[in-house]
């Protein structure tokens, strides 16, 4: 289990310019891929945390922004393999804000120039009629767009009332000698092994290139007497005002990092699915209404049980294809990891323990990262190829 940064990039800063200095040289260099609409990231040095101008060489601003840890964020419009682009850093305005997350009511609704992207249901949600109200769940994202607002997330299906958006929970587990399944809340009868509750949202912020939020959730067994805290967890979600793909898709990343709440590891037996899942919308709840696509080019068949670097879930919304994919970052935890595509309905799972026994232990946080790629049109493996590599190997950033 790696505790890598989200981006790779590598910092270097020269300290040669005084406090004082007109503007700092921001270099960066594309590496071995070519690069368009792509994000990059360095830290600010001291000296100008308060600079929100970026400019190109010719003096044309680029979108600016600077993080509460003091990183800088900007999108690299495009730029050859083997190639590099000088910016500068200076005093000046702050951008106009084009992510903008806010709270509304029990939601968290992120947007990209006041387009609709995600929301983030806290607390439960209201189960729709003739759905049991033990079935009523919440921590997930839902419901999600694309650019041109199509939904392409579930919630309450009839055949897996259970399943939600896109949402973390462990299927298979042990803990203190009992079985807590957070997966299948509700299923079957209304008796409750485990829940994930809703603590709190640290944070949020707005700005022109980023948004997202912080929140805190629990995840208690319920096996006992007096339900047990079993595993802390926290989630970052990032939207970013990127016209990725040529303007036909929203970039969103989500980072979960889980601790165990005591002394006992969490163990996690070998098991088909259980960790990061996505339910697909209910038009494609037809057997043959959903396409999938890994990165390996396998279909939804051939791709189940198999590892990848990301997969693909699509289908038509209201007369167009639309779909989601999600890009699994190379540091997570048996990355490439092992997939479970659903042979039935429109559900995927990124599923760690796929591929045998392993365990969350005390003091060693567990954290995964993935990107969204959510987007208009059929899945198309060079994009998804292209987006992945620069996720996983964004370009190097420079500061002088």
């Amino acid at each position: 289990m790696k505790l890598a940064p989200l981006f790779l990039a590598t910092i270097v800063v020269y300290t040669g310019h005084q406090a004082n200095a007109a503007a700092l040289r921001v270099s960066v260099q594309s590496g071995e891929f070519n690069r368009q609409s792509s994000i990059a990231s360095f830290t600010v040095p001291a000296a100008a945390r308060g600079w929100q101008r970026l400019e190109t060489e010719s003096g044309g601003a680029v979108p600016f922004q600077v993080d509460a840890e003091g990183k800088g964020w900007f999108v690299l419009d495009e730029l050859k393999a083997g190639a590099m682009k000088s910016f500068h850093l200076k005093s000046g305005a702050t951008a106009a804000e084009a992510v903008t997350v806010k709270k509304d009511g029990a939601l968290v609704r992120l947007t990209v120039n006041g387009k609709p992207v995600a929301a983030y249901q806290t607390t439960p949600s209201t189960p729709p009629p003739g759905v049991d109200a033990h079935y009523a769940h919440g921590v997930y994202l839902h419901p999600v767009h694309t650019p041109a607002g199509r939904l392409v997330t579930g919630d309450y299906p009839p055949d897996h009332k259970h399943q939600r958006g896109i949402f973390f929970a462990w299927t298979h587990t042990e803990f203190e000698g009992r079985t807590p399944d957070f997966w299948n809340m509700g299923k079957g009868d209304t008796k409750i092994t485990a829940s994930t509750e809703f603590i709190a949202v640290d944070r949020t912020w707005s700005g022109p290139v980023q948004g997202g939020f912080a929140s805190r959730h629990r995840f208690t067994d319920r096996l006992t007497a007096t339900p047990k805290a079993m595993l802390n967890e926290q989630w970052t979600v990032t939207a970013y005002n990127v016209a990725a793909s040529g303007g036909k898709a929203w970039l969103l990343d989500f980072v979960s990092t889980q601790e165990c709440s005591g002394t006992s590891p969490v163990k996690l037996p070998k098991y088909y699915y259980g960790g990061l899942g996505v339910r697909g919308q209910a038009a494609w709840d037809p057997v043959d209404a959903v396409t999938f696509l890994t990165s390996n080019g396998d279909d939804r068949k051939k791709g189940d049980a198999s590892k990848a670097n990301w997969v693909h879930m699509g289908g038509q919304v209201e007369g167009a294809p639309a779909g989601l994919a999600v890009l699994i970052h190379p540091d997570n935890f048996r990355s490439p990891q092992p997939l479970r595509l659903n042979p039935k309905n429109p559900q995927l799972c990124v599923a760690p323990s796929a591929t045998g026994d392993w365990e969350i232990t005390p003091g060693k946080p567990y954290v995964s990262r993935y990107r969204f790629v959510i987007a208009d049109g059929p899945a198309d493996k060079a994009e998804l190829d292209r987006l992945w590599n620069d996720y996983a190997k964004p370009p190097t950033v420079t500061v002088e």
